[in-house]
């Protein structure tokens, strides 16, 4: 378990920018730490789940560790697969969506760190859930991958400008899709065991 973050690792925990943290760190509301001779700050667990308690801001990911995914899917074999394999990585915690209605419900109190997303979803497309989260400000952090069987350049373009990061083809490979999930997070690739 980390014990040292960085202010970019503290500010995505905390879910606010990494302006935010050097400002409350300089004033003397965050404390840490400068790296000898640097000019870069650190702030230990125990000084960061303080701040965080200060301040109102969940602790549950600085607690488990573990970054939060919203599935959005009705195909039940595909929530499955992506389940199952994500809870094996260790280093996700998953709430499933079958549909867009509940996956708007569960983004506000879940506040997810990323967005997996079948665009053809029963009741309202990917495209419109991509809007739907990029006008909430308080989303901004939310990363979305959209998945799909539908291969229209011109439709991924849509999605993309709707507000999604990335998109991925399906049948697809689940490490193939953990790996675009840690590329999004800025987290290590998983190692081969």
């Amino acid at each position: 378990m980390k014990t040292v973050f960085t202010t970019g690792e503290a500010a995505k925990i905390c879910k606010v920018s990494q302006q935010t943290i050097i400002r409350c760190f300089d004033n003397g509301q965050l404390k840490g730490f400068r790296v000898p001779g640097s000019k870069f700050r650190r702030i230990p667990r125990e000084a960061l789940y303080r701040f965080m308690k200060d301040n109102g801001i969940p602790t549950d990911a600085l607690e488990s560790g573990k970054r939060k995914v919203l599935l959005v899917d009705d195909e039940v074999d595909i929530v499955e697969m992506i389940g199952k394999s994500l809870e094996e990585d260790g280093r996700f915690e998953v709430k499933i969506a079958a549909n867009g209605f509940d996956a708007g419900m569960m983004v506000k109190d879940y506040r997810p760190d990323l967005i997996i997303l079948d665009v053809m979803l029963p009741d309202i497309n990917g495209k419109e859930v991509c809007h739907r989260v990029r006008a909430d400000n308080t989303l901004e952090d939310v990363r979305i991958i959209c998945i799909s069987g539908m291969v229209e350049e011109d439709k991924i373009q849509e999605l993309k400008l709707a507000g999604a990061d990335d998109f991925i083809h399906k049948p697809f490979d689940v490490d193939v899709l953990i790996e675009r999930m840690c590329l999004q997070l800025d987290m290590e690739p998983a190692t081969p065991a």
